[in-house]
């Protein structure tokens, strides 16, 4: 069993560091496996990073434990007072000790800090971990502010 003792820390890092392009393959091969119902492959990977959408992020924060990336989160300015909170992800391996309330605590912080009222979010109806997470800290289910074949639910947080 893993200690969930150990101490997770999160600060923002270019995206195009080896561990922020890790992370962020990682969290591809996740989503495009559960999505199609079978694992993903670093094919279906580069097919999707082919015209770089998944690294066209303002801001990254990777979260470690021990000096080791684990995990990473987004953010995208939508406007003055909005961010868009994007790519969301822990290890499996570290799924179930603090790592996504780290996640999120840094990027509220990160975005409060670039003067935005609120962070928004949409994600799909089979990521039920993520919406669980997204609503234990805060996050209110919004009717829909976006469009896209991945966007089944949109949450909203203020951060005033």
């Amino acid at each position: 069993m893993a200690d969930v003792t150990t101490t997770w820390t999160a600060a923002p890092e270019p995206v195009d560091t080896p561990d922020a392009i890790a992370l962020l393959r990682g969290y591809l091969l996740e989503i495009i496996g559960r999505y199609w119902g079978r694992p993903g492959t670093e094919e279906d990977v580069d097919e999707e990073l082919a015209d770089g959408e998944d690294y066209r992020l303002d801001l990254l924060v990777v979260a470690r434990v021990g000096g080791v990336a684990v995990g990473c989160a987004g953010l995208n300015r939508v406007d003055a007072d909005t961010v868009e909170l994007k790519r969301v992800f822990v290890r499996e391996d570290r799924r179930g000790q603090g790592g996504g309330a780290v996640l999120l605590g840094a990027v509220e912080r990160a975005a409060a800090d670039l003067g935005a009222r609120s962070i928004r979010l949409d994600t799909r109806k089979d990521l039920v971990e993520a919406r669980a997470l997204y609503a234990r800290h805060g996050y209110a289910e919004v009717p829909a502010f976006s469009e896209g074949p991945y966007a089944d639910h949109w949450f909203v947080k203020r951060l005033d």
